[in-house]
């Protein structure tokens, strides 16, 4: 290890893993909670046809999602060293029954018909990162990180939707306060506080594979904005 990484290695365990690497890929974060998409929806100039195309993707996504926070659970229950950590997965496991429902009677009031949704191909592929971060050997660092990232990233977006100043159209305000509000952003934050007590004891070789995969999650999230917005 030279000088330079040794000092990133120690930033990294003096303020947060998950901190230095929210600085360190500020633009690609930035990319994904400033998406075009998201300030429409913070400025109330959205394409209503553009959300519809979003919550049906998103429902189908939501669906894929709750087997993977199953297995994260399941890794929790095997690896951390910490029991209350299967308590705050659990509780996301719990909640997305009603996030699942929620879809349903938003598309309903939209007139979607979610039976006939077909997942486009950005969809396709992060619902195939979603199946390769289950499979056992990867570990539990990993699947955290990449739960928290998923989670936290909606709650910022959102949340700068709801923000002093923000216009988002009437209709559209109850989707934002949903992952805008502070209690899921108190969620966001336990999910934040274990990736980083998992990644503060991580060798490096796990920080750079949990680091690899934290970059393909924000890529994946642009291109589902992209693909919202029918730029792909």
């Amino acid at each position: 290890m030279d000088k330079m990484e040794g000092k990133t290695r120690g930033e990294e365990r003096k303020i947060g893993v998950i901190e230095t690497w929210s600085r360190k890929h500020r633009l690609l974060f930035d990319g994904v909670t400033r998406h075009p998409l998201v300030l429409s929806i913070r400025d109330g100039s959205i394409n209503i046809a553009s959300f519809k195309k979003w919550l049906a993707q998103d429902y189908l996504f939501v669906r894929a999602f709750v087997p993977f926070v199953a297995s994260v659970l399941i890794k929790a229950w095997k690896e951390s060293d910490e029991s209350g950590d299967m308590e705050i997965i659990l509780g996301g496991v719990a909640s997305l029954e009603n996030e699942i429902a929620w879809f349903k009677r938003e598309a309903s009031k939209w007139g979607v018909s979610l039976s006939e949704v077909v997942p486009q191909q950005a969809n396709k592929k992060y619902c195939g990162l979603l199946e390769s971060l289950m499979n056992p050997e990867v570990g539990y660092t990993v699947a955290i990180t990449a739960f928290w990232a998923i989670e936290a990233v909606y709650q910022e977006s959102f949340a700068h939707c709801i923000e002093e100043g923000s216009k988002p159209p009437p209709e559209l305000k109850e989707t934002c306060e949903r992952w805008g509000n502070e209690a899921f952003a108190k969620y966001c934050q336990s999910l934040q506080n274990i990736a980083n007590r998992r990644l503060q004891k991580a060798s490096d070789e796990e920080l750079k594979k949990t680091e690899v995969m934290l970059l393909n999650v924000l890529e994946h999230e642009v291109d589902f904005w992209n693909m919202s917005q029918g730029n792909v």
